[in-house]
């Protein structure tokens, strides 16, 4: 019985693979006729950390609520791989278009560490395209609501109106747009809200599990944001 693997290149993932003699431990070496790159399959490789598709999985499971040491169990990786993956995640997030009909914008309440170290996002959502436009983190006060209006300049969108609930920083910073207040207007946000506490162990209100540092919480964050922007999740 004949098996056939098919090989992608880890960094390209071109297809166009040959035999490059072997390794010092004599498993088969291959190199890759567009970009060089040498490696051994991923069917050989006795850490399953070093796998092709092993990052993406990473990712996706980042996406779905799993957590970091659940990850290094299912996938027989070391807790340092799925961290390092997730803090290396640097994929740009840019808005789809340049002018919206409306935009509804929402704060979350996160913490860092301990409860009492609170972290708000403040976010601008398009429920017509399903997509996070525009995010900041601070303190819940009106300068924060402001960085968040200045982002938007900055992107160079347009919309048409915004949406928000009765919180008195969002009517003072969005005064020289058309703004509607009330929760009526924000229910695809809220909605939002909860898909985000679903997808991130770490959003959870009453949660064991939390962000010990600032930085890999933002990356949490922005993992799902790109998945739900492009409707993976």
């Amino acid at each position: 019985m004949l098996i056939t693997i098919k090989l992608h290149c880890p960094n390209c993932q071109c297809t166009k693979i040959v035999k490059n003699g072997n390794k010092k431990n004599k498993k088969q070496n291959y190199l890759c006729k567009t970009c060089k790159r040498q490696f051994i399959g991923d069917h050989n490789l006795t850490y399953k950390g070093w796998a092709s598709h092993i990052a993406a999985k990473i990712l996706l499971l980042l996406a779905r609520n799993v957590g970091i040491r659940d990850i290094a169990e299912i996938e027989k990786v070391s807790i340092k791989k799925v961290l390092s993956v997730l803090v290396n995640f640097n994929r740009e997030i840019k808005p789809k278009q340049n002018k919206y009909k409306s935009l509804q914008v929402d704060e979350l309440w996160t913490f860092v560490g301990k409860k009492k170290n609170k972290k708000w996002l403040i976010y601008a959502y398009c429920a017509e395209t399903k997509e996070i436009v525009a995010w900041v983190w601070d303190k819940r006060n009106i300068k924060t609501a402001q960085k968040l209006r200045e982002k938007l300049k900055k992107l160079g969108l347009s919309f048409d109106e915004i949406c928000t609930d009765n919180w008195e920083a969002f009517a003072s910073v969005f005064q020289e747009y058309t703004h509607k207040v009330g929760k009526k207007y924000t229910t695809d946000i809220e909605g939002n809200n909860t898909l985000l506490r679903h997808r991130i162990r770490r959003a959870v209100r009453k949660t064991c599990c939390f962000s010990k540092k600032f930085e890999n919480h933002i990356k949490a964050f922005e993992i799902v944001f790109f998945y739900i922007n492009f409707g993976w999740i």
